[in-house]
This record gives structure tokens, sequence and C-alpha cells, in this order.
């Protein structure tokens, strides 16, 4: 959890979830493996919305199960 804002992203664990490598998120969403791994390891200070909806689109989730407060 990101302890300056209580928001945890629980990309890990959909990703787990899925069966998905954050490889192939990577190619999915077009975002590079080490921006995903900042968001993943709760290291992102922000998030563009097309990035955020890129993102539940290929993990077929909505944000409040990507982004939780903690």
């Amino acid at each position: 959890m990101d302890d300056a804002t209580g928001i945890h992203c629980r990309l890990d664990e959909l990703l787990g979830e899925r069966g998905m490598t954050l490889t192939r998120l990577s190619e999915l969403v077009g975002v590079s493996i080490v921006n995903l791994s900042v968001l993943k390891n709760d290291r992102a200070r922000a998030i563009r919305y097309s990035t955020l909806a890129a993102i539940c689109r290929a993990l077929d989730c909505e944000v409040g199960e990507l982004l939780v407060v903690a």
C-alpha cells in the first residue's frame, strides 16, 4: 500500500487470478513493463485515465477492483 495516499493497487492479485503475466498485460495495453511494475508495486504517483481504462478492459475488471483504499 502507498502510505502517502492510502491507496493499494491490486494489479498483482488480478493478474494472478486471471493467469496473466505483466508482459502480456503490457502488450495488451501498450504500457511498458517498467511502468506497470511501478503501478503493481504501489510506487506510482499518478495514472492516466486512458491507462486505467485500458488495464480494466484487459483484466475485465472495474476500477474499484484494481484500486482500493486500504
